[in-house]
């Protein structure tokens, strides 16, 4: 059954606060999907994408603007009434406070971490808005089982291919490119989904791997020892409320839990505490980040070339970057792994400029063309009118570039 779109509310939020398209792409979480607009306009103040995540009991859609989080959420039929859809938004609002855990000042931080460290300094303006997740630590369990020796985009249809196979569909929408294309979307399966003895078989002809039996095993425990049955008032059944538990514990406790499953090492079970459990100075690390700290920290490279990440390695790295970011280490190393990526060696650069668009270029042909028509000034036009940051902003969000010279002369 088609849902029916409800309109977006806005919550106030600047882009260095938050940038949807870099926290969402940069491998903390692996299924949003993302739509294009097909926006037709220059106006930088239109979103350009939107994105949506399905939860157990709704799909939450999101845009954004350089000041504002524009979000509405779909629900499976029977369709609320005005009121009881008052109070889903309220909670979707809820969730996306705690989900990208908009408490935590993220332009504060930057500034500390570009004080503390100045290869950080020279990429936070580029690299902007990039935050922690908090993801529910079942799926991010789960997730990062996948990504052993793996790439963001087959963890992703990994992740995915996991919910189409074993989550119910709970809803179908129109995607949001005037097409009429229709997308299905699956929650993240329960522990008791992946448990069955034929999950492992299922998973590696769908190309997992070994990981397969990880996930089996690892979802196998957690029922086994915390049971499956889901109390009337819960969505989640009782290992998940469980996995939660442990950001009550210190760091080293809550590993040490982690450690137990099957297929989760020091660097699965720090990407859970850091993304999943509040753990801020804990830092992730693998090759790619050993690079980093090579390339830009000192840190000593292999005599011949070949990495071998022992525990005391690890420690050694994860050390010097808590002594580098201070306690939100994790969070900054988020930032420098995502600037390393090589999917975002343009993010944040303008655009690539041709020569149709280029706008030196055609105030020229234009000025040419206009030479015979308009009197030439003696005077040059006055541009005070945005002289400051408010006013030039204003000018630039303008809705149509009428609207822009009418701006331009009132001030």
């Amino acid at each position: 059954m088609t849902s029916l779109p409800t309109a977006f509310l806005a919550l106030p939020l600047p882009i260095v606060q938050l940038s949807l398209s870099a926290v969402l792409k940069c491998g903390q979480s692996f299924r949003w999907t993302a739509y294009s607009l097909n926006i037709d306009s220059e106006n930088a103040c239109l979103p350009t994408h939107e994105y949506r995540f399905c939860l157990r009991d709704r799909v939450v859609c999101l845009r954004q603007t350089p000041t504002s989080l524009l979000y509405r959420t779909v629900l499976p039929d029977p369709q609320p009434n005005i009121e009881q859809q008052k109070l889903h938004e309220a909670e979707t609002l809820l969730w996306l406070k705690d989900y990208f855990q908009l408490d935590v000042n993220l332009a504060s931080l930057y500034e500390e971490w570009g004080s503390r460290d100045k290869v950080f300094s020279e990429i936070k303006d580029r690299f902007s808005g990039i935050r922690i997740l908090r993801q529910d630590p079942w799926e991010n369990l789960i997730s990062f089982i996948c990504s052993s020796n793996n790439n963001i985009s087959r963890i992703t249809k990994m992740v995915q291919n996991l919910s189409k196979e074993y989550s119910p569909p709970l809803l179908s929408l129109s995607v949001p490119d005037g097409s009429g294309v229709e997308e299905t979307y699956h929650p993240f399966p329960p522990p008791s989904a992946l448990a069955h003895p034929d999950v492992s078989a299922r998973l590696r002809s769908l190309g997992f791997g070994y990981r397969a039996e990880f996930i089996h095993r690892t979802a196998k425990m957690l029922v086994e020892t915390h049971g499956s049955t889901v109390h009337p008032r819960e969505q989640d059944e009782p290992s998940e409320q469980w996995l939660r538990t442990l950001q009550d514990m210190n760091t080293e406790d809550a590993r040490a839990e982690l450690l137990k499953f099957v297929g989760v090492g020091r660097k699965v079970a720090d990407c859970v505490l850091l993304m999943s459990l509040g753990k801020t100075d804990v830092v992730p690390v693998d090759t790619h980040v050993h690079q980093i700290a090579i390339k830009y920290y000192g840190m000593k490279a292999s005599p011949k070339g070949k990495m071998n990440m022992t525990p005391k390695l690890y420690e050694e790295l994860s050390t010097k970057f808590v002594q580098v970011w201070g306690g939100y280490a994790g969070w900054a190393h988020s930032v420098l792994f995502t600037s390393d990526l090589k999917s975002f060696s343009l993010h944040g650069l303008p655009p690539p400029m041709s020569p149709l668009s280029n706008p030196t270029k055609n105030r020229k042909k234009r000025s040419r063309e206009m030479t015979d028509l308009v009197p030439t000034l003696s005077t040059p036009p006055s541009t005070s009118s945005l002289s400051d940051s408010s006013t030039a902003t204003e000018f630039a969000c303008s809705k149509s570039p009428a609207e822009r010279v009418k701006k331009r002369a009132r001030k």
